[in-house]
């Protein structure tokens, strides 16, 4: 099994694997990574669980040999760099699996084949801290299905992989069920990152909870129009947010904060990525939705304005801050 990417999603998930027995190579980027993976291993940290494995790490332009299962971890905007470059490592029979953010499948589709290309859905916590070491901050819903959402065997066998990971891990019948609720929960991540607050602290101000609310049924509404029925997951509830349940909505939302509190990773991703790494976000996997949205006439138009909120802080020309929300605010009331 060949994890290319072995960062937040990647190195943790890889880690377990490894350390159940599995035959894991690391394929990573980053040659600091690569070189403290194979001179002093990898480690897990973090409340969950503290151990370090033995593994076998390359870059892309030292790897050899094909692979049948390659799980790719990268971020959403390099999926088809990458996917480009693992391609000549993937056996004729291998799949691909998109442990990602995004709807990254359509795009692996592409490169490799939609008949080697299998769909997942993860929502653990996770955070790249230092070469060699990555947090384990909360565990959370780990998802497997085919894209046409056929009953498979590869399917089966990767959930039984990947229980040595999330024990809970299962398949679906409706892996883009899960791709779109993460989609609509992902918006709520990114509006939170406006701001320096942590995720449970952002979901939790009455104030500008209208706004997650909104920017969540944003995404969901595009889905129904498209003949998408979303999923939810670890207090995400796609339904009530559809329906415009407030009360359904409010209690949601709380169990989204509850489900945060629990993590060690207080902030998302995406602020780690503007506040700590100073680097681009994944914004860039909701443009495809913008598309989709055009085509159909649909405006999205908060989500447009969250996303050149984020654009322009990852270009300097704006600050995190509180500050980003009361625009909002004042442009949706």
């Amino acid at each position: 099994m060949l994890i290319w990417g072995a960062g937040a999603i990647g190195g943790t998930i890889g880690a377990y694997l490894r350390r159940a027995g599995r035959d894991v190579v690391f394929v990573d980027v980053v040659p600091d990574h690569v070189a403290a993976i194979n001179e002093t291993g990898l480690r897990i940290s973090g409340p969950i669980d503290d151990f370090r494995v033995d593994a076998r790490a390359f870059t892309p332009q030292q790897l050899t040999g094909r692979h049948k299962i390659i799980l790719l971890c990268t971020k959403s905007q390099h999926t088809r760099a990458a996917a480009e470059s693992l391609a000549p490592f993937l056996t004729d029979d291998g799949c691909v699996v998109s442990l990602q953010n995004g709807l990254n499948e359509l795009t692996i589709a592409e490169v490799v084949g939609r008949e080697r290309t299998v769909g997942a859905f993860v929502n653990f916590s996770a955070d790249y801290h230092a070469p060699g070491e990555v947090l384990f901050g909360g565990r959370g819903a780990v998802v497997i299905g085919e894209l046409d959402g056929a009953d498979s065997q590869r399917a089966r066998d990767l959930v039984k992989a990947l229980r040595d990971f999330e024990r809970d891990a299962k398949f679906t019948d409706n892996i883009f069920g899960y791709l779109w609720g993460k989609e609509a929960y992902g918006a709520m991540l990114f509006i939170s990152a406006l701001t320096h607050d942590s995720i449970a602290a952002a979901l939790s101000k009455p104030r500008y909870r209208p706004l997650y609310i909104r920017a969540a049924q944003e995404v969901l509404q595009l889905a129904e129009k498209l003949g998408i029925s979303p999923l939810g997951f670890n207090g995400f509830e796609p339904a009530l947010f559809l329906a415009d349940d407030q009360a359904g909505i409010a209690r949601s939302l709380d169990a989204l904060v509850a489900f945060n509190k629990l993590s060690a990773k207080t902030h998302s991703g995406i602020w780690r990525d503007l506040a700590v790494r100073k680097r681009a976000t994944e914004v860039s996997m909701y443009a495809p939705l913008l598309a989709q949205a055009e085509a159909i006439g649909m405006d999205m138009l908060l989500t447009r304005c969250w996303i050149t909120m984020i654009g322009e802080i990852e270009q300097g020309s704006r600050e995190q801050s509180q500050n980003n929300l009361e625009e909002l605010r004042a442009e949706f009331p």
